[in-house]
């Protein structure tokens, strides 16, 4: 017994040195991709503004590409111009010597990403470019090499140490690509003005998608809405909030307004002998909180949770028009 508590004492401080070693090392790497991150923000100039411009005036695809590590970097950041309304595709350098180039044409601009600026399998590309008069911006920390000569402008990333200990492995190099390239598709969002409309047509499916739908899309509409006069007796607002199924009721004035809800909640607190002969009026909740048909999912739902109400009619000029429900909206995926 006393031979095991003296091993556990004894691995105790190993662990907890371990511990730190490996939060220590995480922290370094953090430390060092940060301070990239800085330097390359306090560097940017005039060239970073006149490759926006370029690709601003791009009217075919931005072609991105790069090798090994900047290659999967490419391939992201060709993804996030595409998905902010920039036509673009990745072309594998090594690929475009075989057949690959035939995917660049004129009126395309070419992004091409290398640390050392001397990728060899760049080198048709960069060929291309000029035979054709393609523009070509390339993003590398050697303003002398081969890659930065060739381009028509030069982004230049500051030579920065890697955050790994041997100075190898492409670390804050490809945050550092990874980050100008958002820089470049966010300057250009913003220049051309694209919407959160226009942002939800390029993205349909899953939980973004579903949280920028507006609420005319989902919204409940018609003979579905349960709605009654504020002058209606309770026994039959009971059996139009049962026919309709939503849990909810509107209970509208003279002029077709909406001027209140009864929900479950007010059923049990006016729950008496006498509810059935109570009109709507006197158990409705007045001045419920209304959406316009417009309202995206998820600006819906930011009001239904600080509300802590579950339900939410669309009005236009007072008068519902549409009726939301939290299940709605979970059927769709947007929570």
């Amino acid at each position: 017994m006393a031979e095991a508590k003296l091993k556990t004492a004894a691995r105790a401080p190993k662990t907890e040195t371990a511990e730190a070693a490996t939060l220590g090392a995480a922290r370094r790497v953090l430390t060092a991709e940060q301070q990239g991150l800085e330097a390359l923000a306090r560097q940017l100039d005039a060239r970073f503004v006149a490759a926006v411009q370029c690709l601003r005036r791009c009217r075919g695809r931005v072609i991105v590409s790069g090798m090994g590590k900047s290659g999967h970097i490419a391939h992201k950041i060709a993804a996030s111009f595409a998905s902010t309304g920039m036509p673009a595709h990745f072309v594998h350098p090594a690929e475009a010597g075989h057949g690959d180039l035939g995917m660049i044409a004129s009126d395309d601009v070419v992004l091409a990403l290398s640390w050392s600026g001397e990728t060899p399998e760049l080198r048709h590309l960069t060929i291309y470019a000029k035979r054709f008069a393609i523009p070509l911006i390339a993003m590398t920390s050697a303003p002398d090499s081969a890659l930065a000569e060739s381009a028509d402008h030069v982004l230049l990333l500051p030579p920065m140490p890697e955050a790994c200990p041997n100075g190898l492995a492409p670390t804050t190099s490809t945050t550092m690509q990874l980050a100008l390239g958002d820089a470049l598709a966010i300057c250009l969002l913003e220049s051309r003005g694209f919407s959160r409309e226009d942002f939800r047509t390029y993205h349909p499916s899953g939980k973004l998608g579903a949280s920028l739908r507006p609420a005319r899309s989902i919204m409940h509409r018609g003979d579905a809405l349960p709605l009654v006069p504020k002058t209606a007796p309770m026994s039959q607002a009971l059996i139009v909030m049962s026919q309709k199924g939503l849990g909810t009721l509107g209970v509208v004035d003279a002029q077709g307004h909406l001027c209140g809800i009864i929900t479950d909640g007010d059923l049990r607190r006016h729950m008496n002998p006498d509810l059935l002969q109570s009109r709507a009026q006197d158990v409705m909740t007045a001045n419920p909180k209304t959406i316009s048909a417009q309202m995206m999912a998820s600006a819906a739902l930011h009001l239904m949770t600080e509300a802590k109400i579950q339900a939410l009619f669309v009005t236009e000029q007072k008068r519902p028009v549409g009726f939301i429900h939290l299940h709605d909206l979970l059927r769709i995926g947007v929570v």
